[in-house]
């Protein structure tokens, strides 16, 4: 079956999250009828002139782009100007454009889970985790009978999804007892009578924002006129989700050696790999963040880390970093190469899930090195 982008955006949505971005990001839909059909879709870096040209040439239906065409506000985007042409290009031969970008960076697996991977990192965790969204438990008791439709109820409005699981629900049976009052209208036994019902306490988790939905629902659903539940707000835990990696190589190496491994283990480009401390320094544990990673610099040495990979690494920031005894060995890289990694998940994860819905789709990634430096002497 024939995905529609509409479909195609679902997925990528479900696996970035646009409410994973930064505030000053733009992510998601630039171009597009989610309507349209898609069949072939070119997965890159940057939504530059040669990449729009290339999903042209190769009558491709949709791009999927790390970087944002369109940053910053506009007020046109007329063909006078390079940005406009690209604007124009795309609608007019129907070619779709979907950016996922710090959305994708704050994503797990993200941007920074393929680099680490590049370079044989395991055991990885965020260097800098996002605040793990605030979760409850609903705790309800309902007759036996209902208990299967109750789970189902409560999934429906958001309760019980664990990860990649969904309608996760405990579930034990016990007696509960009651006598209805003066002005009752009990589902089960008479005003003033005691009443004892085999029930099962069911118990499921949810995010806080779903709360008042999912109580809701838990009302709509239960028999009873006066339901007995409870709903707890569950502690904090550290989220799997943030901007860059945290990880081990498989055995210490000499920080020349483990340079051959990134320089090995991403794209080639003419800004190459560039390095910072003792060649000889043994290197095991290494912090990774795709793209410019010089803000990082505090959350990096408070890791305790040997190494620290990323790319944009300017002189005073590095110059800064490098005067701490203890700081890490810096290995500087191409911005375009530390996130090509990344495409490869992005193409995987969307073909897995456009799969689940019955959809398939031709993908193809871009080769094109749209890396801003194209010589060095």
């Amino acid at each position: 079956m024939t995905a529609s982008l509409g479909d195609v955006v679902r997925v990528l949505d479900a696996l970035y999250d646009p409410a994973w971005a930064e505030s000053w990001d733009a992510v998601g839909l630039v171009s597009g009828d989610p309507g349209q059909p898609v069949r072939r879709i070119l997965f890159a870096v940057d939504p530059m002139r040669a990449v729009v040209d290339e999903a042209i040439e190769g009558k491709f239906d949709l791009i999927v782009s790390h970087h944002p065409l369109l940053l910053r506000g506009v007020n046109s985007v007329a063909a006078t100007t390079p940005k406009g042409r690209v604007v124009h290009d795309l609608i007019r031969n129907g070619v779709a454009l979907h950016v996922c970008h710090t959305n994708a960076d704050n994503a797990n697996p993200g941007v920074s889970d393929a680099l680490a991977a590049a370079l044989g990192l395991t055991g990885t965790r965020p260097l800098k985790a996002m605040p793990a969204e605030a979760m409850d438990k609903l705790v309800v008791y309902v007759p036996v009978a209902e208990t299967q439709a109750m789970i189902d109820a409560l999934a429906a409005a958001g309760a019980g999804r664990i990860g990649d699981y969904d309608r996760a629900a405990w579930s034990t049976t016990g007696e509960g007892t009651f006598r209805p009052l003066a002005g009752a209208n009990p589902t089960i036994g008479e005003v003033g009578g005691i009443e004892v019902v085999p029930e099962s306490r069911v118990e499921m988790v949810l995010p806080r924002s779903r709360r008042r939905a999912v109580v809701a629902a838990m009302r709509a659903a239960h028999s009873y006129e006066e339901p007995a539940f409870d709903v707890y707000e569950m502690a904090s835990l550290p989220s799997v989700r943030g901007g860059g990696r945290i990880g081990v190589l498989p055995r210490p190496v000499p920080l020349a050696e483990f340079a051959r491994i990134v320089q090995d283990g991403l794209p080639r480009t003419e800004h190459g790999v560039r390095v910072s401390g003792d060649p000889e320094r043994l290197i095991e544990s290494v912090a990774v963040v795709g793209g410019a990673g010089d803000s990082e610099f505090d959350r990096v040495r408070a890791a305790g880390v040997d190494a620290y990979v990323t790319a944009d690494l300017r002189h005073h920031p590095a110059t800064e970093a490098r005067a701490y005894a203890e700081g890490p060995a810096l290995v500087d890289v191409a911005h375009w190469a530390s996130e090509w990694p990344w495409l490869r998940d992005a193409e995987r994860l969307l073909v897995a899930g456009l799969a689940e819905q019955g959809s398939t789709v031709d993908t193809h990634i871009s080769t094109l090195c749209t890396d801003a430096w194209t010589l060095r002497l």
